[in-house]
Parts: C-alpha cells; sequence; structure tokens
C-alpha cells in the first residue's frame, strides 16, 4: 500500500489524562496471596516491564467520555469552528456498546453538524494511526477539509477481572499466570487530533506518509474479550509477541524509509506505541534508533492501547521534545500482529 500525502495538515491534538493513578506496587499489593503462595518478589511487575504507574476512570465512565473530553480539548487547541468538521472517528478498543457506533456519542457530546461523517474504525492498538489514514485519504482527495480524530481506552475492567481471576484460580502457577500479566500493563486514557486539508487550513506541520505491514498468521498470541462469568479478560504470549512483533516491525520500517526516502539521522523524534521496557529495548536495537530521540510515557501511563502512541507524541509536543522543522515518526505495533508507521513533519 502506497501511504504518500501531499496536502494533509495535523493540526492540534487534545488529551485528557484519568485522575485515578494505580501503581504497580498497589496492584502487587492487591495479589499478595497469590504472591505468597507462588512465592513472587516484590517489584516484579515494575521491574519487568517498566511501569510504575497507570491511570484509571472513576467509576462509570464510558469510553466516549473520554473521548469527547480529549476532542473538545483538540477543538478548543486548534480554533476551529466545530460546525466546519467534516468526518468524527472513534478508533479505540473500548467502546461504550456494540450498536450503534462510540463515535455516534462522541458527535453529540461535542455537537458536531449533521453534515459530519461519522463511524468506528477498530483495529487494536492501531486504531488511531489508521484513523489517520483514513482520514487523510479523505483529505488528500478533497472529500472533506477538516476531521477529528478520538479514542478514549478504558481499562478498568480489564484490570479488575484479571486481579479477581489471580485470586481466585488457585491452581495457577509461576508459569500459567503469564499470560495474563501482561492485562496488568494496560491504562486508561483519551486522545484526539483535528486535521485539515492544507488549502483549507496550513499548519505548516504535514503528515508525509508512512507504510503498513501484515503478520496474521501470529494473530493468536493475544487476545481480548468479555463473557457474563469471568468479565473482561485477555490472554497474550508476551515473549512470542515480542519476537513476532519486532519481526513485524523491522519489515515495515524498511518499507516506511524506502517509501519517504528518509535516513535514519534525519528524523529527530521517535512516538511509539508502547508496551514494555523489554519491547522498547529490541525495537530501538532492531531497528538501530537512538534511544534519545525516543520520547516516553510508559512509566506513568503503561500501555494505553489505542491511545498510547498518539497520546506520547501529544504530551511530547506539549512539553517541547518535538518542535516546529523537526521531523518525527510514529510506530505503530498492535496485535493481529500489524505494524503502521508514520511519517510527520512538524
Amino acid at each position: 500500500m502506497n501511504l504518500r500525502f501531499d496536502r494533509v495538515c495535523l493540526h492540534a491534538f487534545g488529551h485528557a489524562l484519568p485522575p485515578v493513578e494505580l501503581s504497580s506496587a498497589a496492584i502487587e499489593e492487591r495479589l499478595g496471596p497469590l504472591y505468597e503462595r507462588l512465592k513472587l518478589p516484590a517489584g516484579r511487575l515494575e521491574l519487568m516491564t517498566g511501569i510504575g504507574s497507570r491511570r484509571l476512570w472513576p467509576p462509570g465512565t464510558r469510553p466516549s467520555d473520554g473521548a469527547a473530553a480529549a476532542g473538545a480539548a483538540a477543538i478548543a487547541h486548534s480554533g476551529i469552528d466545530p460546525r466546519a468538521l467534516e468526518c468524527l472517528l472513534f478508533t479505540s478498543v473500548s467502546r461504550d456498546m456494540m450498536e450503534p457506533a462510540t463515535a455516534a456519542f462522541v458527535h453529540r457530546t461535542l455537537k458536531l453538524p449533521p453534515s459530519c461523517l461519522l463511524f468506528d474504525i477498530s483495529n487494536a492498538c492501531l486504531g488511531f494511526l489508521d484513523g489517520m489514514v483514513m482520514l487523510a485519504n479523505m483529505l488528500e482527495l478533497g472529500q472533506v477539509r477538516a476531521g477529528l480524530l478520538v479514542a478514549g481506552e478504558t481499562a478498568e475492567d480489564l484490570i479488575a477481572s484479571t486481579l479477581q481471576h489471580l485470586l481466585a484460580d488457585t491452581t495457577l502457577t509461576r508459569k500459567t499466570i503469564k499470560p495474563l500479566f501482561a492485562s496488568l500493563t494496560i491504562g486508561s486514557g483519551a486522545v484526539a487530533l483535528v486535521m485539515t486539508r492544507s488549502d483549507y487550513l496550513d499548519t505548516g506541520h504535514y503528515l508525509r506518509g508512512g507504510a503498513c505491514r501484515a503478520n496474521t498468521a501470529h494473530n493468536d498470541l493475544c487476545q481480548g474479550g468479555q463473557n457474563a462469568e469471568q468479565g473482561t479478560l485477555m490472554s497474550t504470549d508476551s515473549e512470542q509477541l515480542l519476537g513476532k512483533g519486532i519481526e513485524t516491525a523491522a519489515a515495515c520500517w524498511t518499507a516506511f524509509r524506502e517509501n519517504l526516502g528518509w535516513e535514519l539521522n534525519a528524523i529527530d523524534r521517535f512516538f511509539c506505541h508502547q508496551v514494555g521496557k523489554a519491547h522498547a529495548q529490541m525495537l530501538f536495537e532492531t531497528l538501530r534508533l537512538d534511544p534519545a530521540k525516543n520520547f516516553e510515557t510508559l512509566p506513568t501511563l503503561g500501555n494505553v492501547g489505542s491511545v498510547s502512541a498518539p497520546i506520547t507524541m501529544a504530551l511530547g509536543i506539549e512539553q517541547g521534545a518535538l518542535v516546529p522543522g523537526q521531523r518525527a515518526a510514529i510506530l505503530g505495533i498492535g496485535s493481529g500482529i500489524n505494524a503502521l508507521m508514520l511519517g510527520i513533519d512538524w
């Protein structure tokens, strides 16, 4: 797939950070009986993942609530009249319900115009980046002049169900708890982005293109869902997912650089989907990336699903890690396995 854009501007990000902070130490405290039974050392979770804490929403918060809050912030930062937005895409793993589309609830909350095209995109942790591509295509073709992407992830049910299962199942061993422990790295959050066509509103921040790669022979390495008895659970073969994910990312990175013609040393900043410190280290080594050019939020936010890479970029811009005139790459890897990498001239 040839991802090249000439008329697409990134305008303004918005984000919403949940108010509840849950530390890895607090999770281990809740898992005290399991740790004692299996003789697991305290501090194991943070040591293995590099995640000190993650954020959670108050009870009753729906994915559309966080997404709408982030969307309102993005619109305010952009200065664009909400009535000028012609497309709204909701891109999270989490959703309010099966039907209608969660985008419909965000649309109503933000009071966007009835002429605004809206729908959901779902592709595990790559949803937001896929949304950037879909909206960019419409902007490039001139079908819309301005649009909004939103994502709101809610990890509360997953963490609660995982903790309950780990404590209730006394047959679990050090080996059989591994597929469940990856769920404890997940956090909540929301992010949004206004994008425009350059001849409508030129921000000077351009989405240039990118590349994607699929490796679906390994779509069984991370799977999750809900059931009435156990709630939301996810099973992850972390070691295999790490290896196959990096393999897919390497192929995508080669295609990304060939498609855009970008030399490695010409990229000033990287914003990555964040899984854990072992993943980041292997990714940088394999792709020959300078860790000093990476901006991360992993220690304080954990893995925020589809929100992870874009909120990291949003916070990086907010904190001055990416400034006008610099070049950035946003690197996405998701279960499936899929990789999508996008290049931005900021």
